[in-house]
């Protein structure tokens, strides 16, 4: 029978029947509905009323079991089917199906349909989130037990390979042993800092920015663009990626052909020795690096600080703006070589700007630059800032940094032989000891521990006490200044290079130690190593020994962090072979195995000649003459003799005018007689 005989047996007219998604099929064909519809009513007819109902959704279950068009449909079956279920899940599956088995009427009202649909949904989504919740824990129990336990750092790098995440978008604060060099987008903004200490509304005030004539600068993290510089066009710096080696990127600026020349000139100004040359070349290159570094010096040499920050701003900004996209500034894992003259630049700006934060009142911010610099070449540490990040930690009291910093690095770097960490340690120690909320036996073992490093500290570096004390204005005990271990002979006997550092301590960290507890604290320990040496103490005599042998000559990179420190106490103690060699401030002590990728073309330098004012001049018309008759590199032989020819003939020409000059005689003009000149008026 036909379906139109069907539908006239049924009293229904061709698209007037009712709609229902159970009997939809996405595969079906009209004949095979056709089929299913003559089953359907076969066994109406046959079928007793109360069986109806169950042989129909038999039938619609092996319908949709047998027409299938998406073998995803499939897949999700089984899965559902083998998926076992919570006990909340199958209670919540069985009260959908009491639903469904309750309601034996075939006619439903409106309102009961919707309560019924609406409760199927949300318990449909509730399974799904349910689902859901269970797959991601079991991932994570997978990689877990990938992992071994204990080492939360493969497992993070496990987390982000499967989640797909970079470490510099991820949250600091979801692992604890976090690198000492990872550094935080946030706090390289030192308005994040200045508004935790005052508050937004003091930073900003009434700040709103200009709607008309805004220049729209791009996004960058360590500097904010202002109005008032000059429009930004790309300056010729390129960065490109070198290799990448375990997870580390090595990457290195370029410069095109034209910022050679610009170049070129820049070092030309520089040799002038004028600073209004380099002004007029700022003024036709505004974000040439070099320039903006060397005119900051100048700015901040006549004490306007505000511009030099701004100078320094803008050639950061510059670099930002040519990085590679791969480049990470907070990851640690980017890398720049200071062998090569164009990477330097970017670490004198770098290295500028954290002194202009840390003078500022930023300490917070100025380490995260700090972090920055040494996480781009930690192993060369071409500018040391190992020698300053101890400083900056305890500006900014991140005391468990520093001592996961010391306790990371100690063993294959001897941070210990260094006086700014050997120092500084132990007042990180004394810091967390005097804590109000630590524990009463936690803050003596902390004490203890600070007691016994501070000891060892003056032991392996007794020419720190006095300089230092000078400096807090305290004067020291008699008993001190008369022993022979803290007295002047100690800093005289001392090497240079440990005079150096401990200058360059002294210099820096020397208000930290003015606190009155903090100087209560390290006279107690005075009086202690003074005990231990009178009772000749064998690490006294090892520690000597250790002086004498380690500390002969400092690094260059050493030198090159006193030189950009600018301490006094520290410059005036650098060797005679570092003073004596000319300085530039855009490039300070270059290395000797420097990486050059171009070369600047030789200039003519003209040394002091003897030849006369009308030989030059001849010499400015013609190139080729020269007086004593010789050629200037021509290798041509009809050159050269017309050259000498021409030479012959102006030495003659130059002999004759000397004879000429030799006899001329200046005569002095006649004097007219005047009648009304009064005798006794001066000629």
């Amino acid at each position: 029978m036909s379906t139109r005989a069907l539908r006239r047996l049924r009293g229904k007219q061709r698209g007037q029947e009712a709609l229902d998604l159970g009997d939809l099929s996405v595969g079906d064909s009209p004949e095979e509905q056709a089929e299913a519809e003559e089953e359907q009513l076969d066994t109406a007819n046959v079928s007793p009323p109360s069986n109806r109902k169950s042989n129909n959704r038999k039938a619609k279950k092996n319908k949709a079991q047998k027409n299938f068009s998406n073998i995803y449909e499939l897949i999700c079956d089984a899965d559902n089917e083998t998926e076992e279920l919570s006990p909340d899940e199958k209670a919540e599956k069985n009260q959908i199906s009491g639903l469904d088995e309750n309601d034996n009427s075939d006619i439903v009202q409106p309102g009961q349909k919707q309560q019924q649909t609406s409760t199927e949904s949300l318990s449909a989504d509730r399974v799904k989130k349910k689902k859901k919740k269970k797959k991601i824990k079991a991932a994570s129990e997978n990689v877990q037990g990938a992992v071994p336990d204990g080492n939360t750092d493969l497992l993070w790098d496990n987390l982000e390979q499967s989640n797909g995440l970079s470490l510099q978008n991820a949250d600091c604060r979801g692992c604890d042993r976090r690198s000492v060099l990872y550094v935080e987008h946030r706090n390289l903004n030192p308005e994040t800092e200045l508004k935790r200490y005052f508050g937004a509304r003091a930073v900003l005030g009434d700040q709103r920015p200009r709607q008309r004539n805004r220049q729209f600068h791009r996004s960058t993290w360590m500097t904010s663009p202002k109005d008032s510089w000059p429009r930004f066009s790309r300056p010729g710096i390129s960065m490109t990626l070198l290799q990448s080696k375990d997870g580390i990127h090595y990457f290195t600026f370029e410069h095109s052909r034209d910022y050679q020349q610009i170049q070129f000139k820049f070092l030309d100004a520089v040799e002038s020795m004028d600073p209004n040359n380099i002004v007029a070349l700022l003024q036709l290159n505004p974000y040439h690096i070099d320039s903006l570094l060397q005119f900051s010096d100048v700015c901040r040499m006549q004490e306007d600080q505000e511009m030099a920050r701004d100078f320094i701003g803008r050639a950061l900004y510059s670099f930002e703006c040519a990085v590679h996209p791969l480049f990470s500034l907070t990851s640690g894992t980017s890398r720049l070589d200071y062998l090569r003259p164009e990477n330097r630049a970017f670490y004198l700006a770098l290295y500028k700007h954290m002194m202009f934060l840390e003078k500022r009142g930023c300490p917070r911010t100025a380490l995260e630059y700090c972090k920055l610099i040494l996480s781009l070449d930690p192993d060369s540490d071409p500018l040391c800032m190992l020698l300053i990040i101890d400083f900056l930690m305890l500006r900014s009291r991140e005391y468990e940094s520093l001592l996961q910093l010391y306790q990371d690095w100690e063993e294959h770097r001897n941070l210990f032989q260094l006086p700014n960490f050997a120092f500084s340690t132990a007042l990180c120690y004394f810091h967390l000891s005097q804590q109000e909320d630590m524990d009463p036996e936690e803050s003596h073992k902390q004490r203890c521990k600070a007691d016994q490093m501070l000891q060892n500290a003056l032991i392996m570096f007794p020419g720190v006490l006095m300089p230092l004390l000078d400096l807090c204005s305290v004067q020291p005990d008699a008993t001190v200044t008369s022993h022979a271990f803290f007295g002047p002979k100690s800093q005289i006997m001392q090497p240079p290079a440990l005079t150096e550092l401990t200058a360059l301590y002294v210099g820096r960290t020397y208000n930290l130690w003015r606190e009155a507890p903090v100087m209560l604290w390290l006279e107690e320990s005075v009086k202690e190593v003074l005990r231990r040496v009178d009772a000749k103490d064998p690490i006294v005599d090892d520690c000597q020994d250790k002086r004498q042998q380690r500390y002969r000559s400092a690094p260059r990179n050493i030198h090159r962090h006193v030189l950009l420190s600018e301490i006094k106490e520290a410059t005036s103690s650098l060797p005679l072979e570092v003073t004596t060699q000319p300085m530039m401030s855009f490039d300070p002590l270059p290395p000797l195995d420097s990486v050059i990728s171009y070369t600047r073309p030789e200039r003519q330098h003209t040394g002091a000649s003897t030849e006369s004012t009308l030989a030059l001049f001849f010499r400015s018309l013609m190139p080729n003459f020269n007086l004593q008759g010789g050629l200037r590199q021509e290798d041509d032989g009809e050159v050269a003799r017309a050259g000498q020819e021409l030479n012959q003939e102006v030495n003659r020409l130059l002999v004759a005018m000397r004879d000429m000059l030799a006899n001329i005689r200046f005569q002095e003009p006649p004097r007219e007689d005047h009648p009304y000149r009064d005798e006794e008026e001066w000629d």
